[in-house]
């Protein structure tokens, strides 16, 4: 049997892709001295929000996740963000790959919501890894598959996350709304003459500080 163990030894940004990604790049190790000829890997992230402190700001930003600070104890659990799969090329003992995540900037989205909320240092994952081995067996190729019990720690800085959707989306911002309200919105826009959809929605906003933010609409 293989002895696997995964580690995150970098991350970052894709530049030039569809949509955002970011590329971990993973070192795994196998212990036993087998020949691994392929992992077909597949990759469950879950954030740990318990992981870290969060200032004034960022718990204003996630009260509808979390709630006020007194219930941080209850409320801040581990939760799914996204899942990604990778095949290794065959090794023996070490061999580095990369682990290519989509992200998204949907603030409905939780994970999204959470990372927009920080404001600095990092955001605290597991990896959860499964998938199939192939090896050498006597009749030629052997499988195996991962133990349900492989995981990594890592540390997303938040910058990294801002920085990809800086390149996919400068200056911007996602959210999603129901039809009826687009459709509201776009009426809205043409009986004003309104040119954008930032100025629609500052116009019909209460009176607030100025932001250097915007939103898009989709």
């Amino acid at each position: 049997m293989t002895q696997l163990a995964f580690e995150v030894t970098d991350i970052r940004p894709q530049q030039y892709a569809a949509a955002p990604h970011l590329m971990f790049h993973l070192r795994v190790t196998e212990d036993s001295g087998e020949r691994v000829h392929a992992i077909a890997l597949r990759c469950q992230l879950r954030i740990e929000p318990q992981r870290r402190a969060y200032n004034l700001d960022e718990r204003e930003g996630l009260a509808d996740m979390f709630g006020t600070p007194d219930r941080y104890a209850t409320t801040l659990k581990p939760f799914l963000w996204t899942y990604a799969t990778a095949m290794v090329q065959g090794f023996e003992w070490m061999t580095e790959f990369d682990l290519p995540v989509a992200v998204s900037y949907d603030v409905n989205v939780s994970g999204s919501k959470y990372l927009h909320a920080l404001r600095g240092g990092a955001m605290p994952l597991c990896l959860l890894f499964s998938g199939t081995v192939f090896t050498r067996g006597e009749t030629g190729f052997a499988v195996e598959q991962l133990s349900w019990s492989l995981e990594s720690r890592c540390q997303l800085p938040v910058e990294t996350w801002h920085d990809l959707m800086d390149l996919y989306f400068p200056g911007s911002g996602w959210i999603r709304l129901e039809r009826e309200t687009i459709d509201a919105l776009a009426r809205e826009k043409a009986a004003h003459g309104f040119t954008t959809w930032d100025q629609t929605l500052l116009e019909l906003l209460p009176a607030t500080e100025p932001t250097s933010d915007a939103i898009w609409a989709t």
